[in-house]
């Protein structure tokens, strides 16, 4: 046997022990027989092992808001909420950083998604790339990283060595990190500011982290980018009044949201909405205050773009 041989081996022996010290890929007890049950029984099995999730995420949040805290203030001051991830981790972390632009008319380089083995990595499985620990830190060097960049980290069994090399890298340029793994003592998170472990136990399909743990993933993901949107003022109430309309589904959705904000008639949203060129957010603040859309986007702008703010005691109680 070839001494290249040896080595591969040697690596995926120790490997394996190293997994079967990580809980995200250990045999679920309560699986064991789903391969026997019928398709009902194989969904119960699956949606007994989803509803752990949500408490799970729940014991983390106090990680979360630490990672939410920061990402606000590196936007402020002008930094991004950079994801980086491998495999399904850096999937659902490029999946969070698109969808803000088009829920809260952000820039795409505000929030942004990392995928080790680039854009193909996406559709396609690169192999080997979760496994470079340089690429984790040349990815982020190839964005410019700054200081002021927010970046957090997702590896669901919490060892992949590209995470680990991009956290790293982060932490000597002096950014805040995060860390997002489902197992406990998880090797990306000895280069995280804030650790966050949603312990959601061993999958329906032993190590298909796709599930339970891609589904805490997602719920964690989605909370960090919507709980930020919400401190940059982003919203008012639970509306997000952010929403230059754009095609006919937004128009159609921003005159709900001028609707509900106000609860004004129709003519007077839509008025509203041409008025300040399909800015959901003008429009209300128009409504609210009797300004013209000049005067709503100067307060607006008075206001680093708080909505309730902008509008004072109006907006404390628009009915």
């Amino acid at each position: 046997m070839s001494s290249t041989s040896t080595s591969a081996n040697d690596t995926t022996h120790s490997l394996a022990h190293a997994l079967n010290r990580i809980i995200s890929e250990g045999r679920n007890p309560d699986t064991l027989d789903i391969d026997t049950l019928s398709t009902t029984g194989i969904l119960q099995r699956i949606n007994d092992e989803d509803a752990k999730v949500a408490d799970a995420v729940k014991s983390q949040l106090s990680a979360i808001a630490s990672v939410v805290d920061a990402a606000t203030k590196s936007i402020q001051k002008g930094g991004r909420l950079i994801y980086i991830g491998a495999g399904t981790s850096g999937r659902l972390g490029i999946l969070d950083a698109v969808e803000c632009r088009p829920t809260f008319s952000v820039p795409d380089s505000m929030v942004v998604g990392i995928i080790a083995g680039g854009e193909k990595a996406i559709q396609h499985a690169i192999e080997g790339a979760e496994d470079n620990v340089e690429a984790g830190r040349d990815d982020l060097k190839a964005i410019a990283l700054s200081s002021h960049d927010t970046v957090v980290g997702i590896s669901a069994s919490g060892r992949t060595p590209y995470v680990s090399g991009a956290l790293h890298y982060a932490r000597t340029q002096g950014c805040f990190t995060g860390a997002l793994a489902c197992s406990p003592n998880a090797a990306i998170f000895a280069d995280a500011d804030a650790a966050i472990c949603p312990i959601v136990g061993p999958e329906a399909l032993t190590g298909s982290t796709r599930m339970k743990s891609g589904t805490a993933q997602k719920m964690v993901l989605n909370m960090i980018s919507t709980t930020t949107m919400i401190k940059l003022g982003k919203t008012f109430e639970n509306l997000m009044v952010d929403v230059n309309a754009t095609n006919e589904k937004l128009k159609a959705r921003a005159l709900r949201i001028v609707m509900q904000a106000t609860q004004c008639d129709e003519s007077t949203a839509k008025q509203a909405l041409v008025d300040s060129k399909n800015k959901a957010k003008t429009a209300i603040l128009m409504i609210l205050t009797g300004v013209s859309a000049a005067q709503a986007e100067k307060q607006l702008n008075d206001h680093q773009g708080f909505l309730r703010s902008a509008a004072d005691k109006k907006a404390q109680s628009p009915r």
